[in-house]
């Protein structure tokens, strides 16, 4: 079995699908996704995102926001109070991207570090985004002691070094189906080179959709196709890679009771 380790369930187009949040879970559930994670973008719309995901039991929550998604400065007394509920196994998804919002630079940082501070608090490991901020990343977490609370650095697009910095923090690294795409080849190439029990899988859904299904709406069944892909890569077999990645989800993740 596999899991979908970063997905955001709530931003997808049903009427694309031509099915509803149950028909996508239960399409990936036939292919042998056995775990959601449903990943918090701001937190003004957690409140609808938990409301849509809270009767499914294989579907967990993260809370925080998404640095894209950070105009003004983080209200860290909100985000304490979402990321208690009991469905909330992460904080997330934070971090800094430089990107597409380099004028956002000191908010991002400032959100950041909040939300370094309220996984600490709780116990609960960080889902990190970065982006073309390699160096500001990386010293946030050591100088706020993210490897207290650990986590991981998810669709991971960066270089060997930064990802080997992450993990001397203890931080796992998440792959999307962007290590699929043509024009990725250092990423397979840093795939190679990630240790087989800190490495993650994912969809990173609607979004990042893997061949061979670009162009289409992504969702969970598609991280099957990315499981076989870095399987592959690997030099293992499907099972090896899928046991791995899921033993190190419920590692990471260990608010959640496995089945």
């Amino acid at each position: 079995m596999i899991v979908d380790s970063h997905c955001h369930l709530d931003r997808l187009d049903f009427e694309k699908l031509d099915t509803d949040l149950a028909g996508v879970l239960d399409a990936a559930r036939a292919k042998d996704v056995e775990h959601f994670l449903c990943v918090s973008v701001t937190l003004e719309q957690f409140p609808k995102m938990l409301e849509k995901i809270k009767h499914f039991a294989d579907v967990s929550a993260s809370c925080g926001v998404h640095p894209l998604d950070q105009k003004d400065a983080l209200d860290i007394d909100l985000l304490r109070h979402l990321a208690v509920h009991d469905k909330v196994v992460a904080i997330g998804e934070t971090g800094l991207d430089y990107y597409y919002s380099e004028q956002t630079r000191t908010v991002q940082q400032e959100s950041f570090v909040g939300h370094i501070q309220v996984a600490n608090e709780l116990n609960k490991p960080l889902i990190i985004h970065t982006r073309d901020a390699r160096d500001d990343t990386i010293n946030l977490m050591r100088e706020h002691n993210a490897q207290n609370c650990g986590g991981v650095l998810h669709c991971f697009t960066e270089d060997l070094d930064m990802a080997n910095k992450a993990l001397d923090l203890g931080f796992y690294i998440s792959i999307s189906g962007i290590v699929t795409f043509r024009n990725a080849e250092q990423l397979r190439d840093v795939v190679k080179h990630i240790p087989l029990d800190r490495l993650l899988i994912e969809t990173d859904s609607p979004y990042l959709a893997p061949v061979p299904h670009r162009g289409k709406t992504n969702q969970p069944a598609y991280v099957q196709d990315v499981a076989y892909y870095i399987a592959e890569l690997k030099g293992l077999s499907y099972k090896e890679l899928a046991t791995a990645t899921t033993d190190n989800f419920y590692r990471l993740f260990s608010g959640i009771n496995r089945q």
